[in-house]
């Protein structure tokens, strides 16, 4: 693992990186922020290594943990909140393509619903799930809820997950080696996560029926 990442892992250029991709994400739910983060972490777990080279053996140091968790967790917000102000100013073409996507309207609905009972357990769910966290934010700010009913859950979530992933990458590496076998098994970790949030956001809302 740590050959095939090469000079990125042993390099400040990793936190940027990760940084950059968790950040974009909400965006293109197809970058794999999740699998760079585990990917770091399962380097970290190994500590310094030492690479020989042509000019001989050179000291490499690996991602620290805590800068690699806090850039994580910023990034998602920042990407968070930049999805939720663009949504909230995006005007009636945001405003239509946003009611064509059932997706997008139930989300809008379920995180009203929550945020209004002072829950936003939904947010930190949606951040595991694929694309989730691009749904709720968009949902969130095109259906206008206020900033503090949306940013605390939302860095929350953020931090959870970010420290969800970083340890998944570290303890993987630690228990399993820091290889292929032990990113690999931590990346179906997060896969498995994402998909039981994916599930549990899928779930219809339980509405109490009043009383007769």
């Amino acid at each position: 693992m740590l050959e095939s990442m090469g000079s990125l892992t042993g390099s400040p250029w990793i936190y940027a990186v990760v940084a950059l991709s968790v950040l974009l994400d909400v965006f293109l739910p197809v970058l794999p922020s999740g699998v760079l983060v585990i990917t770091a972490a399962t380097a970290a777990a190994a500590g310094s290594t030492t690479v020989v080279g042509a000019a001989g053996q050179v000291q490499r140091e690996v991602p620290s943990l805590m800068i690699l968790l806090l850039c994580a967790a910023t990034a998602s917000v920042l990407g968070d909140l930049v999805a939720y102000r663009l949504a909230w100013r995006g005007g009636d073409r945001l405003d239509r393509a946003i009611a064509r996507s059932r997706r997008l309207t139930r989300a809008q609905d379920r995180l009203g619903t929550a945020l209004s009972r002072g829950g936003g357990a939904l947010v930190v769910v949606a951040r595991f799930a694929p694309a989730g966290r691009s749904v709720v934010s968009l949902g969130a700010g095109a259906a206008h809820r206020k900033v503090k009913e949306f940013l605390p859950w939302s860095a929350l979530a953020g931090l959870v997950w970010a420290g969800y992933s970083v340890g998944l990458g570290y303890f993987g590496g630690a228990w399993l080696g820091a290889g292929w076998i032990g990113a690999a098994v931590s990346v179906l970790a997060l896969f498995a996560a994402g998909a039981l949030a994916a599930y549990v956001m899928r779930r219809p809302t339980q509405t109490a029926e009043p009383a007769a």
